[in-house]
């Protein structure tokens, strides 16, 4: 067996997970994508571990594309989908993946790891406490301009880390109330333009340093980008699925762990 048909049958073994993830949680998948992925793409000998991260994380923009229009597709027929706030979220959240996708390799690494980590950490302990202590405080959703703002800096951060959006999209919508479900279902759709926007930032900016004859369009790795698409795009309508027969505060803890362990990864990659 080739080296290269071994590499997009380890893809779809990953995709298959994370399309379930996408599904059940929104969030695109790139919190499990980027670090196994770029384990994979060293094992083989891809790219110089110099670039790996950002290859990794332009192709899980990449396939987030896909993973997103699957469990969108899902959530909108359950429902889920708040087609009076998405608008305004996706205006927000293209705007700040575009900008994200075409200043990655400028941006101090570290000092966003350290960041967003933090962030992170804050959110998770968010959602536990509230997994566990419902309230009947209702917080206001902001008007729609200051909603395109936070999801501005949000997508932005979303893409410069590869990940899909919900990880941050869902606690910050959730805050403000919105319900569950339907928070998840539109991180779902925000991830279609998250990894629209951001995926052309980092084909553009990678043009000049990987070249088309090895495989990459720009930083996105395309054998990789197969594999994991090939199965995530059947395996999120399950996990969309998940979302309407399990309890909303377990959700949340699931949520919570899925934001801690992106954080702990974050500090030691």
């Amino acid at each position: 067996m080739s080296e290269l048909l071994l590499l997009v049958i380890y893809c779809a073994l990953l995709g298959s997970g994370v399309g379930f993830l996408a599904g059940l949680l929104g969030i695109g998948g790139g919190l499990v994508i980027v670090p196994v992925l770029s384990s994979i793409l060293l094992h083989f000998s891809v790219v110089s571990s110099e670039q790996v991260v950002v290859v990794a994380i332009a192709t899980s923009l990449a396939s987030i594309l896909f993973t997103s229009t699957s469990s969108a597709i899902a959530h909108h027929k359950n429902g889920n989908v708040p087609w009076d706030l998405a608008p305004w979220v996706m205006s927000g959240v293209a705007f700040g993946a575009l900008i994200s996708g075409f200043m990655a390799a400028l941006l101090p690494e570290q000092m966003v790891r350290i960041v967003f980590a933090v962030s992170v950490v804050l959110i998770a302990i968010k959602m536990f406490y509230s997994s566990k202590n419902e309230t009947s405080n209702e917080r206001k959703m902001p008007n729609k301009g200051m909603l395109t703002v936070l999801t501005t800096m949000t997508g932005g951060l979303s893409a410069m880390i590869g990940i899909g959006g919900g990880a941050l999209l869902v606690p910050l919508l959730t805050f403000f109330s919105l319900d569950m479900k339907k928070a998840i279902g539109c991180a779902s759709a925000c991830g279609i333009v998250i990894a629209i926007f951001g995926s052309i930032g980092y084909i553009s900016s990678g043009s000049r340093h990987l070249l088309w004859a090895d495989g990459f369009a720009g930083f996105v790795y395309l054998p990789a980008l197969f594999g994991i698409v090939c199965t995530s795009w059947f395996t999120a309508p399950f996990g969309a699925k998940a979302t309407n027969t399990l309890p909303v505060a377990t959700i949340k803890k699931v949520f919570a762990v899925l934001l801690m362990l992106m954080a702990a990864n974050m500090m030691m990659s």
